[in-house]
């Protein structure tokens, strides 16, 4: 299947990945760091590893971008 899509971003190695993360299933020393908050936005690199964590959802696109990278948005 040779379909192109349009809007994605380039494959130049550079892919990072975005996703919501509830905020009960981060360490204490994070969670202490920001109280009433519920979720926050991780920036994870193509091998997993978290690179960032941040207040929303846009932010997380923008740090993306900022540094060279192309978010993709995780579920």
């Amino acid at each position: 299947m040779n379909t192109k899509f349009q809007d994605l971003p380039e494959d130049n190695g550079n892919i990072v990945y975005i996703r919501r993360v509830e905020t009960d299933t981060l360490p204490d020393e994070v969670r202490q760091q920001i109280p009433g908050i519920d979720s926050l936005y991780a920036v994870h690199g193509i091998d997993g590893e978290r690179l960032a964590l941040v207040k929303d959802r846009q932010l997380a696109f923008f740090l993306a971008r900022q540094n060279d990278l192309s978010p993709v948005s995780v579920h």
